[in-house]
């Protein structure tokens, strides 16, 4: 069988010969070619030389064309920063001050950078589409809501449910024109890709995100597609409400749980994937992290309806023989069970790296353990809120991100006891784990930290 027919199979739930393997290569292809993400993101002939390196490489049965959910949001008026190693992050919100729609401009496929991305497909769906399954991956409707009103979208869930609603149908409607754009071109499969999600509850998820999501998974249907819903980030929170919706497939990152998900999908009869650690396996890890990390996953996922992944974008600088190393146990059985009699490498204490002396600064500091706020959105957004919020608070406040792609900010993660990201924690103590406060919760938090030290420290005295 070709990796296209193994991956399709898993997709629709069926038993496979093997494990089905998608590595979501993104930026990550520039790096293969020694170029910027900037430059990668914005030449066809560059994607399809990538991928193609890619291919040759980690022997997929899928790949995305590109991994960028900023595309939609720049053709609606969003203004982008560009950087070296990362996807563009979203600067600007056009519906930041009003929420009406009709001054968004018309969704026009032709521009922006969507007929680069559809160049790139066609080249490689003529080069390797009848053999590797090549995935349309679109914005979500709840990410892009964000890109387009920004954070003021928390409290307009509370101020005027109606709205959002309506701002969630209005970016549904574009993720159709998305999948249906993706599919005339040749792609075989349809991921949304709504990483904000992660930051709302059960009840908002179902009142504000499935009714949207829904839209975009019926229409993909229709065209006798396939669809998967796909959340970087922490939704334990959510993955019931999630695997309720009708996408095809559910694919989730290393912070859920593949037994759990596995449960969940097998019971709506649904296919599943996930979820090799992006940056402690496969960008700092070495081969035989790699290895052992892709067969436990193997093994606690069976061959039924599950494709192995990262957990998101890979990484810019993931190292190409981790991902080999992945590709060779998804091949190879015998790999495989040497990978199981082979003893991990001894975890990494970070006895080197320190936690400030909180109780010695008359400032508050604010900790943010995120993925990387340049790439990851709700890393974005939450980095976004703090520095709106310290910027409000009436105490002097020091912000540092850790991220986590660094073994600098692992060691963070570690040593300040973070389960979850993206996180929040205010003087050394972990506040908001997976979920952006709004921002006079956020200052409320801050300035009490600000008036218990002030007691502490009168105590001391």
């Amino acid at each position: 069988m070709t990796g296209k027919e193994i991956i399709l199979q898993a997709m629709r739930g069926e038993q496979t010969q093997r494990p089905a393997w998608l590595p979501f290569v993104g930026c990550h292809g520039g790096n293969l070619l020694g170029k910027t993400a900037t430059e990668y993101l914005q030449s066809a002939s560059l994607m399809v030389e990538g991928l193609k390196t890619a291919h040759q490489l980690y022997q997929p049965d899928g790949l995305p064309i590109t991994f960028d959910l900023q595309i939609e949001a720049e053709i609606l008026g969003c203004k982008l920063h560009w950087a070296d190693e990362v996807p563009p992050s979203v600067i600007t919100h056009p519906l930041e001050e009003s929420l009406d729609l009709s001054s968004l401009p018309r969704f026009d496929g032709s521009k922006g950078r969507l007929p680069v991305v559809m160049s790139a497909l066609e080249t490689l769906k003529t080069e390797m589409g009848d053999t590797t399954a090549l995935y349309g991956l679109i914005c979500g409707p709840f990410t892009l809501a964000l890109h387009l009103r920004g954070n003021n979208i928390f409290l307009d869930m509370f101020d005027d449910p109606d709205a959002v609603i309506k701002l969630t149908d209005y970016c549904a409607d574009i993720a159709v024109k998305m999948a249906d754009t993706y599919i005339r071109h040749g792609a075989d499969a349809i991921a949304v890709v709504d990483p904000m999600t992660s930051q709302i509850s059960p009840e908002h998820f179902t009142t504000f995100v499935a009714p949207a999501m829904n839209k975009v998974f019926d229409s993909i249907r229709k065209q006798n597609s396939l669809s998967s819903i796909f959340v970087c980030g922490d939704v334990t929170r959510n993955l019931e409400v999630m695997c309720d919706t009708r996408a095809d497939n559910i694919c989730v990152d290393e912070q859920i749980s593949m037994l759990e998900l596995k449960k969940l999908c097998q019971e709506r009869k649904k296919s599943f994937g996930g979820n090799i650690k992006l940056t402690s396996v496969l960008l700092l890890g070495n081969e035989e992290d790699a290895r052992r990390e892709a067969v436990d996953i193997i093994d606690t996922a069976g061959n039924k309806g599950f494709i192995l992944a990262p957990g998101c974008d890979l990484p810019y600088h993931t190292p190409s023989p981790n991902l080999a190393a992945v590709a060779e146990v998804v091949h190879d059985e015998y790999k495989r069970q040497v990978a199981r009699e082979t003893q991990t490498s001894a975890e990494d204490a970070f006895d080197d790296i320190e936690v400030p002396a909180y109780q010695k600064h008359r400032e508050v500091i604010v900790d943010v353990i995120t993925l990387d706020s340049t790439s990851c959105a709700p890393c974005q957004y939450m980095m976004d809120a703090v520095e709106k919020a310290a910027a409000k608070s009436f105490v002097k406040v020091y912000i540092n991100e850790h991220k986590i792609k660094a073994r600098a900010g692992l060691g963070m993660m570690k040593k300040l006891g973070v389960q979850n990201l993206p996180t929040i924690c205010i003087d050394g103590e972990v506040a908001f784990a997976s979920v952006i406060p709004d921002s006079k919760t956020l200052v409320r938090a801050i300035e009490s930290r600000a008036i218990s030290k002030n007691i502490e420290g009168l105590m001391r005295g």
